[in-house]
């Protein structure tokens, strides 16, 4: 049996393949507080607190006690004949506590997941990305989803939505040590439009983008990030996203990426270089030429917006 926090709660049952949810929102709160605390002890006050919040019913301890009884029934029955008796809720001075005992829940899974995968990242990328992608799978949607707005269940989908951004992050850092940088540009600008203040998921983007030898784009994605971080924030981007812009503004070709080093700044030719020092200084001025022109391209598409409005307008006025 598993218990799922990594979206709506619910109780997965392999015998019959059916989950179980609770249908109430007191129960699904009192479910999602146990699983968070699992094998620990939580008091009946903390439980009040996380179901009722600052409007606790009159007789709080009795219709905690009401709860948790529907929530015993709710569970599936005890391990099948010749295993050891196992319930699943019991009642321990001073609440009560969810005893995993054979089951496991989908948050701890994902957690030993995303470690294996980070832990495979620097000698084999590939596979790294494959465990942690894994992880990511877990979910099925907000950690935690509908169990309310208490503590002990808020501040757990807090922590567990930081972890999967961060997987996320180990993901696409793992995928780009293995080349495959062709693959993830568009979940990468999925990303960015959903988490739009976060640098490393733009600076994530800048380098697969420049790594499929898109070098204009991946500037223009530190355009964009630049502008929203400093109307948002009032901020400049920091020093990682900016020595990423750096190193792509003045090396032309990708050079192998390696997900551990910090960001590079402008590469000089060795003295392995097929091409001389001239040839690659025109490549880099090409792409500068291009980035100018793109830019010019973009300030001329806004000048024409803006003269179509204004010209609509003064059409419209008597």
């Amino acid at each position: 049996m598993e218990f799922r926090i990594l979206g709506p709660v619910q109780v997965f049952d392999e015998r019959t393949g059916v989950p179980i949810v609770p249908s109430g929102a007191k129960q699904r709160a009192l479910l999602g507080a146990l699983v968070v605390k699992a094998d620990q002890a939580v008091s009946a006050d903390r439980l009040v607190d996380e179901l009722w919040g600052e409007h606790p019913p009159g007789n709080a301890a009795n219709a905690l006690q009401a709860h948790v009884a529907r929530l015993r029934r709710l569970l599936p029955a005890p391990p099948a004949a010749g295993q050891a008796p196992h319930e699943w809720l019991v009642t321990r001075a001073p609440g009560y506590v969810l005893r995993l005992g054979p089951a496991g829940t989908d948050a701890r899974t994902f957690h030993r997941l995303t470690a294996e995968g980070r832990g495979l990242a620097p000698t084999d990328p590939g596979r790294s990305a494959d465990v942690l992608r894994r992880a990511l799978a877990l979910w099925r949607g907000p950690a935690l989803e509908g169990s309310g707005r208490g503590t002990i269940c808020s501040v757990e989908a807090s922590l567990l939505e930081e972890s999967r951004l961060v997987a996320l992050e180990s993901l696409y850092t793992a995928c780009l040590g293995a080349g495959r940088a062709g693959e993830i540009t568009g979940e990468l600008e999925e990303l960015t439009t959903a988490h739009p203040l976060r640098e490393r998921f733009h600076e994530l983007l800048m380098t697969a983008l420049y790594r499929c030898g898109r070098q204009a784009e991946a500037l223009w994605a530190y355009d964009r990030a630049h502008r929203r971080l400093v109307r948002d924030l009032g901020v400049e981007p920091g020093p990682l996203l900016r020595g990423r812009m750096e190193a792509i503004r003045h090396d032309p070709e990708p050079a192998p990426f390696h997900p551990t080093d910090p960001p590079a700044g402008p590469s000089a030719p060795s003295a392995g270089d097929d091409e001389g020092p001239s040839v690659r200084l025109l490549r880099a001025e090409l792409v500068e030429l291009r980035r100018h022109i793109e830019r010019l391209t973009r300030e001329q598409r806004v000048l024409t917006d803006r003269l179509e409005a204004l010209t609509a307008t003064h059409a419209a006025t008597p």
